[in-house]
């Protein structure tokens, strides 16, 4: 058995049996009398276990826990495998890099140490596993930890919030009650869709456009999400709306060989053609986000149809083009 294992068993034939002795631990564990020590002085220092030898029993027990002075010791009800650890400890640096404000961080923390300390790790040696895992986030925007805890709470409470928003179109502020119904990580930016009670329908909220966020005490408004879904993800990106239109973008055989293996909307369809050039067609609402992914491919896309899209895209390129007459040779 491995070393985790070897801790829950020890833990199981001390709080089973009261007490065992060394030579039995030894002989049902499979171990050598060193490993053995090792281990006892493991769950004391690093786990602590009060493992206690009682010289008059010649057993080890958990202290207080056959007296009743103290509660017996209990070690994690959940263990983990070495490869679980380090994936754990994996998805750990994956939950840093959304949590730029260190809110879930540091209530993560005691289960971080935890899942070392399962490891046998030293503090030094854990930080030197982290740096071999590095998460990278260009243009993230971040959001003030005391609105994410907020907005996080009043959503996982069902309680409605008093949310001061900043419209960036407008360049306007607005106060407004909302009711949380999820939180969406998209794009190194986190967004909370709710129910706005001054527009009384669903609304998608930039969180770092939250000037101020508080939770009331009324009861938030329940929407199934299978009804916010329908609302808020049917077209293209993070815009929505409900006025689907389908475009048709060709991708050059170049591109297509990466445009091939991406899911840019759950809807999509993809259709290779005869000369190794590539066929996607996908919904969208707002033509926002869509125009930016197809001219950050440049000429390596055309947009087959709606005209009205094409001609959007062809816009910025010229506009694009005019930020650079140096470069034109005219």
């Amino acid at each position: 058995m491995n070393r985790t294992e070897r801790f829950y068993r020890i833990e199981l034939l001390i709080k089973s049996r009261g007490g065992v002795n060394f030579e039995t631990l030894m002989d049902e564990l499979e171990v050598s009398r060193a490993t053995l020590k090792r281990d006892l002085q493991y769950l004391r220092d690093r786990m602590d276990a009060p493992i206690v030898y009682d010289r008059f029993d010649n057993l080890y027990k958990f202290e207080g826990g056959a007296s009743g002075t103290a509660p017996a010791h209990q070690l994690p009800g959940v263990w983990f495998s070495e490869s679980e650890i380090h994936a754990l400890l994996t998805m750990h640096q994956l939950i840093d890099g959304l949590d730029a404000g260190g809110v879930l961080g540091r209530h993560l923390q005691p289960l971080l140490d935890k899942l070392n300390g399962m490891l046998g790790t030293t503090s030094t040696e854990s930080r030197e596993l982290m740096k071999r895992v590095k998460i990278v986030n260009p243009a993230r925007r971040p959001v003030p930890s005391r609105w994410f805890e907020a907005i996080g709470s009043a959503l996982l409470k069902r309680k409605r919030l008093d949310i001061v928003y900043f419209t960036r179109a407008k360049q306007t502020e607005s106060q407004r009650e909302v009711s949380p119904q999820r939180l969406i990580h998209y794009r190194n930016t986190w967004y909370l869709d709710a129910w706005c009670h001054q527009s009384d329908g669903l609304r998608r909220f930039a969180l770092d456009a939250v000037r101020s966020a508080k939770a009331l005490e009324g009861r938030a408004k329940d929407v199934a999400l299978k009804a916010v879904e329908a609302e808020l993800d049917g077209g293209y990106g993070i815009f929505s709306g409900k006025a689907i239109q389908w475009a048709t973008l060709v991708f050059s055989p170049e591109a297509a060989q990466w445009v091939a293996l991406e899911e840019w909307h759950p809807r999509q369809t993809l259709k290779t053609l005869a000369d190794g050039s590539l066929e996607m067609r996908l919904p969208y609402a707002d033509a926002t986000e869509l125009a930016m992914d197809i001219l950050r491919h440049g000429p390596q896309v055309r947009v087959a149809s709606p005209v009205a899209l094409a001609r959007q895209v062809a816009q910025r390129l010229r506009e694009a083009a005019a930020q650079y007459p140096e470069a034109s040779g005219r």
